[in-house]
């Protein structure tokens, strides 16, 4: 292994990670100790702090998503969060330790791991908080933000020229990106139809634009997202927004516990006479979206993302995608 990340090391030096930069020269009066190691990898994570990598054999990843990330580039786990196994089913050998959620994951624990480099979410506001207490214990840590298939498509990259899997980033993510081009073609030159998406929750809904990744795909996909137009929308939707927009389609993501949920739409939209008005309910067009799909990061899966969407906005491209 020792071998391995010298390899690795010379051959990162000469063909940099995507947003990473080369350790530079030392100054002629800076303290050799200052330098980072000739083997480490150094690269600016997505809060913009410099992270120097000299190990990976390690790794805790404090968000599901990213465990399965690292997992698809051919590395492994020394812990990572519940929703790894809750909400993306990944099976964890004994080895690998639970380490709290998403949202409260523990400290105590994941420096009880002595990891070499911890993967975390700088959209989770009690990870972006653990900074300091890893940068104290002098542990390597990286945040990173995925809306995206590009955002996605980057990290897989990193992660696999760590490992040296360049035959899991063809796999995992090149096929998937042609497998998006393809779509894209498809749909290239249709008539994008006008489209609401709503993410609901137990006690409230908005709809969400291009920071949403359903969103991202509508867009792509040359949909009409009204949320863009109504952004009052972003923050509470009404029944009278929705009526005042009457889109052709309406999607619905869940988060949080789905029967919850649903159960708000029903009695705050559902219930409503003139939700059956509306034209999109009137045409078969109101659309529960799958969770695995468009609410988890879909990852490998996020071709099929791309297809479920296209063949709903442009039936007459279903059976021609795949």
């Amino acid at each position: 292994m020792r071998r391995m990340k010298k390899i690795l090391g010379t051959a990162l030096a000469a063909v940099l990670l995507a947003g990473c930069t080369a350790a530079p020269p030392a100054d002629s009066g800076a303290a050799a100790e200052a330098e980072p190691p000739p083997a480490a990898i150094v690269f600016t994570d997505a809060l913009g702090h410099e992270v120097i990598l000299e190990s990976w054999d390690r790794v805790a990843s404090l968000y599901g998503s990213f465990a399965e990330t690292w997992l698809l580039a051919g590395g492994t786990l020394a812990g990572t969060t519940e929703d790894a196994v809750s909400e993306r089913g990944l099976e964890l050998g004994e080895d690998v330790a639970v380490v709290g959620t998403v949202k409260e994951p523990s400290l105590e624990e994941v420096l009880a791991l002595a990891p070499d480099f911890v993967i975390l979410s700088a959209d989770v506001t009690s990870q972006v908080k653990l900074h300091d207490a890893l940068a104290a214990a002098e542990i390597p840590h990286a945040y990173y933000r995925v809306d995206a298939f590009a955002d996605y498509l980057s990290m897989l990259e990193q992660f696999c020229r760590l490992t040296g899997r360049e035959d899991l980033y063809e796999e995992n993510g090149l096929a998937v990106q042609r497998q998006i081009d393809a779509v894209l073609a498809a749909a290239e030159d249709k008539t994008g139809p006008t489209a609401l998406l709503i993410r609901a929750y137990s006690t409230g809904a908005k709809a969400k634009g291009d920071d949403n990744l359903a969103g991202v795909i509508l867009r792509d996909l040359g949909a009409d997202n009204l949320a863009d137009r109504y952004e009052s929308m972003l923050e509470d939707v009404s029944m009278e927004a929705v009526i005042a927009a009457d889109p052709d389609f309406i999607f619905i993501t869940t988060m949080g516990a789905e029967d919850s949920a649903l159960a708000f739409m029903t009695e705050t939209f559902e219930n409503n006479p003139a939700w059956a008005g509306l034209s999109a309910v009137r045409s078969g067009r109101c659309v529960l979206l799958p969770k695995e799909l468009f609410h988890y990061k879909p990852n490998r899966r996020w071709g099929e993302s791309y297809v479920y969407l296209a063949e709903i906005l442009y039936p007459e491209l279903a059976g021609q995608i795949q």
